[in-house]
Parts: structure tokens; C-alpha cells; sequence
């Protein structure tokens, strides 16, 4: 798979990803299986992953300004 910002190689890493929600809240999810960009950087999340993020973002406690969240499949 190609990067969509400068065209470069994607290889899967495990990384932790800050998450802004609103003004006021930041989740931080840990361990997450991302796509990332050799040259660049750029990272990318695959439909699966993507789903259970979304899934993970809306169970999280709303009323924490930060929130560190292990990720699972």
C-alpha cells in the first residue's frame, strides 16, 4: 500500500495515537496496529481497526479531560 501524502511505502507498526474529541477531552489509545508511512510519517488505521477505535472513543468516560485507553481488538 502507498501513502496518500507523499506516495511512500506503508509498513504495519504499533504505536499509541492522541484522539482530540472536543475542546476539552484528549484519548490517548495505546497499542495501536497502525499503517505507517516510511518516508513521511503519515500514519493510516484499516477499516477494522478503525471501527473498534470508534467503538473505544464513545465508551470512554466523557467526563476525563485525558483518557488512556488500551487497545484491543
Amino acid at each position: 500500500m502507498r501513502c496518500r501524502v507523499c506516495g511512500g511505502l506503508l509498513e504495519p507498526r504499533v504505536t499509541d495515537l492522541p484522539f482530540k474529541i472536543d475542546d476539552s477531552r484528549i484519548v490517548i489509545l495505546r497499542s495501536l496496529p497502525v499503517l505507517q508511512c516510511r518516508q513521511c510519517g503519515d500514519t493510516e488505521l484499516e477499516q477494522p481497526t478503525m471501527a473498534r477505535v470508534e467503538q473505544l472513543l464513545s465508551a470512554g468516560d466523557g467526563s476525563a479531560e485525558l483518557e488512556i485507553i488500551r487497545y484491543a481488538a
